[in-house]
């Protein structure tokens, strides 16, 4: 398992850009309440813990994880926020569903981050059983919302250098980090 040597809540602040003024939008499932609630929990935390004011955080509930593709595509198109983090729990049972609703959630939430300019982080635990989304929203493996949180400052910083006329002035510190850079290009007359 990915998470089994990993805990999801640590992070070291001085690896992350400064997200105090960003806004960000949290999108969460009612369906698996007690696992969302505490991956939005996680999130939330975390979110604050790196000086998002508590305004800047924006939260919308939705039915299940399937709903989270709509809401995040209509808060992507209302509430003017550098990053959203969908928020859902889906755990395998005895039919097909667990597939279909799992690859649906997936494409969706890939194709908002190819049409937009804004990141949608995908927060959608898909386990085999309960246990193991409680001990990813919260338990012995830490919260994967912690660190769905810390990807939307990452991503949102990414948004915001790109969209500058100047390269990264504060690199990411993180190991495999990519930065992008302006690269002057030389043009050769005839």
């Amino acid at each position: 398992m990915a998470t089994e040597n990993k805990n999801l809540s640590e992070y070291d602040k001085n690896t992350i850009p400064n997200a105090k003024d960003f806004r960000f939008g949290i999108v969460v499932s009612e369906w698996n309440e007690t696992i969302t609630e505490g991956l939005y929990n996680g999130a939330f935390e975390a979110l604050i813990d790196c000086d998002v004011p508590q305004q800047q955080i924006i939260r919308w509930n939705v039915p299940g994880s399937f709903e989270l593709i709509y809401g995040a595509k209509k808060m992507l198109q209302t509430q003017n926020v550098d990053a959203v983090i969908v928020i859902g729990c889906v755990i395998q049972g005895q039919t097909k569903h667990f597939d279909f609703v799992c690859e649906g959630v997936t494409q969706g939430i890939k194709d908002l981050n190819v049409q937009t300019d804004i990141p949608v982080i995908f927060c959608v635990l898909t386990d085999n059983n309960i246990q193991q989304s409680i001990d990813r929203s919260g338990g012995i493996h830490g919260n994967k919302g912690t660190e769905a949180a810390i990807a939307a400052i990452k991503m949102a910083y990414i948004r915001q250098q790109a969209s500058m006329s100047h390269p990264f002035n504060q690199p990411l510190l993180v190991s495999g980090a990519i930065q992008i850079e302006e690269t002057p290009r030389k043009i050769e007359k005839e």
